[in-house]
């Protein structure tokens, strides 16, 4: 392992720390979640992927007639779409579609058994079918989380065959006071629908009556909980055209026919943008313990990508990282990356609660404390 978590003496929680040389570009390491779903109007909107690892059910040429609206595409170099439509595989009891019948036994292992409506019939009156329903009342696209990480999390304690080991995994996440849990719960919710919390915490504790999880249940248990999965849930994303085109670029091919590829993957994405927006991945969210100990820079030496098309993360180093070196990955978008330092730092406090000292910001102390729209807005006076 050539990264070792660490304690802040700063008051930052967990840090993670390398103990060994890092190159650029290298692969720090490799996770997969704790537990991970489906965004819910990500799902609902037909983007198909395997309810336990994410993994494309669609193949590129799939995917690309359903966002572009155009049934004639043909993609060439079938070869290179990583999709096994023969390998899909139903639950018996509910229909839900996994990748594998080896993501079909883990998920049952894991947290299946205890979710399933085990029902092929109308399932609007089983509970998680009525949490998923009001979920998305609450929680409109873009999203950015889903209350059924807090589902799975709990299913899988219900299923551990260590119950108290499950809980403690669970509550190492969860390191704020009460009030602070209280504020990111409200925030995580949006302003309009924070009154609902209630509604949910009542929804999840009728999909799950059992007992091992009520502690997660109880009004500061709840909020605990759903700062915990606002704060540390990761995005994922998954493609099987971006997985196509990746394999493609690998291929031993003419300039000519590079070429070609390169006019037909612009002209493809021209059309998905015009037809569909923004909105070409299958997305949800997971919660991985690892990457999770990795705090925010506003200059990062690492980053996070899915190159294997499903659930596993890989981190990976921006620059080299020297033995001892702290790891930090950016919690900002790129645009947001690129704002004033006051902008940056007004967002990490109203979503994350902290303010940053990082090198990047403490370099800019100077400048003005003003928003990147107020510089604009100065700029345009003038």
């Amino acid at each position: 392992m050539n990264t070792e978590i660490r304690l802040s003496t700063t008051g930052k929680g967990k840090c993670l720390h390398a103990v060994t040389h890092i190159a650029k570009d290298a692969v720090i390491f490799e996770e997969i979640p704790l537990v991970s779903c489906q965004f819910s109007w990500n799902e609902t909107c037909m983007y198909k992927a395997c309810n336990h690892c994410l993994r494309p059910l669609e193949t590129a040429e799939e995917n690309v007639r359903r966002l572009t609206g155009n049934s004639s595409w043909v993609l060439p170099y079938p070869q290179c779409c990583t999709t096994k439509k023969e390998d899909i595989i139903r639950c018996p009891d509910c229909s839900t579609e996994y990748c594998s019948e080896n993501c079909k036994t883990l998920a049952f292992d894991e947290y299946h058994k205890t979710i399933c409506s085990r029902t092929l019939d109308d399932r609007s009156a089983h509970p998680i079918i009525q949490l998923q329903e009001a979920w998305k009342q609450i929680h409109y696209p873009p999203e950015t989380s889903s209350i059924f990480l807090m589902v799975r999390l709990l299913a899988k304690i219900i299923q551990a065959p260590n119950t108290e080991e499950a809980i403690e995994t669970t509550l190492s996440f969860c390191h704020r006071s009460v009030n602070e849990d209280a504020e990111l719960a409200h925030k995580f919710l949006g302003k309009k629908f924070s009154h609902q919390v209630n509604l949910l915490r009542e929804l999840i504790a009728n999909a799950l009556p059992n007992p091992k999880v009520q502690q997660f249940l109880t009004q500061e248990g709840f909020q605990s909980l759903v700062a915990l999965i606002g704060t540390n849930g990761q995005g994922v994303g998954s493609s099987p055209f971006s997985s196509w085109r990746r394999n493609v670029e690998k291929l031993n091919l003419s300039a000519e026919q590079k070429e070609q590829i390169d006019s037909l993957v612009d002209r493809i994405y021209d059309e998905m943008y015009s037809h569909t927006g923004d909105f070409l991945n299958s997305e949800g969210v997971g919660l991985y313990a690892r990457q999770s100990c990795a705090n925010h820079s506003c200059d990062p030496n690492a980053e996070i990508s899915f190159v294997h098309n499903n659930y596993r993360l890989s981190l990976i180093a921006l620059k080299d990282i020297q033995p001892g070196e702290e790891i930090c990955i950016s919690y900002l978008g790129d645009c947001d990356n690129e704002r004033s330092r006051h902008s940056r730092r007004k967002t990490l406090m109203e979503n994350y609660l902290f303010a940053c000292e990082c090198s990047k910001c403490l370099a800019e102390i100077d400048d003005p404390d003003v928003t990147s729209e107020e510089e604009m807005s100065a700029e345009e006076d003038d």
